[in-house]
């Protein structure tokens, strides 16, 4: 790579001055592979971890409109990409104050760049975002330090502490929590947000471990304990009786109860009855029938392999690792789950005894029997009617997709 000689940087008024003319577009790259099975169904901006998406994260803290380059068959998800002069940004790179300031203030045809490619860029052309030289856009090309890239499904509950702890930071700035109702019991009632429409009873929060939020017209239902870090996404419900450790995002819309410890939900998910739920990251539209538990841990304490559906290949993820289950898979009542076990999308899942550590997508039980398309696609519209929403004509083209070529 080249280093530019002119200066990427402008003053803070030229910057201000410019958020009124162009827009953030996160792109995905070629590393998407190395997120399945979440990136199958969507685009890696929509990747929920912490609070909020990678999309709303650059909303937050860039202040611009964000739009959504992906791979033709997910790009009708997504608005259309105006015209314009706009700055590209891997959307697996997370946004650091230092390199959000330095991304925001790059001159048409520079880019910022590391060892792994093109970090951002602004251009008023648009990128081919399949292309492996995607520096070959710009005239002017910044070396930087390597810079964070999510790259694996399984960083997502890994890096979770850290992101709800930020996003909890970002997003309650200058805001006031609704107060705290008299029944419910609370240590270091100061990092606990609560947004307008939530509904608390007779349980309680301790937040000396971890910011909670709580998000509006959530409910935490009587009998319920809580340690943060730890979010409740609007319209979720935690059940009577729950035990939830940090750090844990149940994302909107979905329902959550027994024991749940360092997991994220993507959101529209249930967890809703006893059983256990740890050290994993279950997509949208996804349920554990009731008692369905899963192991985070090996026998031997040694360190987990999990099935890469991008590499194909087995890779080491550290000591603890439940499940990774994409959108719109479920597993029946008294599901016992393997340690490092990898669901793709659209499962039915059932089977006695220990489930097996691979399951791909649009398995029927886990014999190998495909899930028939037609029969899929009528489940999970009968699971989304169940929370007021339909399968759009742009999601069943996404799952046929996905059958055909996955």
């Amino acid at each position: 790579m080249i280093a530019s000689t002119g200066s990427i940087c402008r003053s803070a008024t030229e910057h201000f001055q410019l958020l009124c003319i162009m827009a953030i577009i996160l792109f995905d790259n070629h590393h998407r592979k190395g997120l399945f099975p979440f990136t199958l169904t969507r685009a890696l901006a929509d990747l929920r971890f912490g609070i909020l998406t990678i999309k709303e994260r650059w909303e937050q803290v860039s202040g611009q409109t964000v739009y959504v380059a992906t791979v033709p068959y997910l790009q009708p998800l997504y608005p259309v990409i105006p015209t314009g002069d706009h700055t590209w940004v891997d959307a697996s790179v997370m946004p650091s104050r230092s390199l959000l300031d330095t991304v925001l203030s790059l001159t048409p045809g520079c880019c910022l760049a590391d060892e792994n490619g093109l970090i951002a860029g602004r251009t008023d052309q648009p990128l081919k975002i399949s292309a492996d030289q995607l520096l070959a856009a710009f005239e002017n090309i910044t070396d930087l330090a390597a810079v964070e890239r999510l790259q694996h499904p399984w960083q997502l509950m890994q890096w979770n502490d850290r992101m709800i702890r930020e996003d909890w930071v970002l997003l309650t700035k200058d805001r006031h929590s609704q107060p705290l109702p008299a029944t419910v019991q609370a240590v270091q009632p100061e990092n606990i947000f609560i947004e307008q429409g939530a509904r608390l009873s007779h349980c309680i929060l301790n937040a000396a471990t971890g910011p909670i939020y709580i998000a509006r017209d959530a409910e935490i239902m009587e009998g319920s304990v809580v340690r943060g870090p730890f979010v409740l996404g609007q319209g979720s419900v935690l059940k009577m009786n729950s035990r939830v450790y940090g750090a844990t995002t149940l994302g909107p819309f979905c329902m959550g109860g027994g024991e749940i410890k360092n997991t994220v939900m993507m959101g529209y998910s249930n967890k809703a009855h006893d059983g256990y739920l740890g050290d994993s990251v279950v997509g949208e539209w996804c349920n554990f029938g009731a008692g369905s538990t899963n192991s985070n841990i090996k026998n031997t304490a040694g360190e987990v392999k999990l099935w890469d559906m991008g590499a194909e290949n087995y890779v080491g993820v550290g000591q603890k690792c439940g499940v990774i289950m994409g959108d719109y898979s479920r597993v029946a009542i008294n599901s016992a789950i393997n340690t490092g076990s990898m669901i793709g999308v659209s499962c039915n899942v059932f089977g006695a005894g220990l489930l097996p550590t691979i399951i791909p997508n649009f398995a029927w039980g886990v014999g190998g029997t495909r899930y028939e398309p037609k029969k899929a696609l009528e489940a999970i519209d009968n699971w989304k009617r169940l929370k007021g929403r339909q399968l759009s004509d742009s999601e069943i083209a996404v799952l046929q997709h996905i059958f055909a070529h996955y």
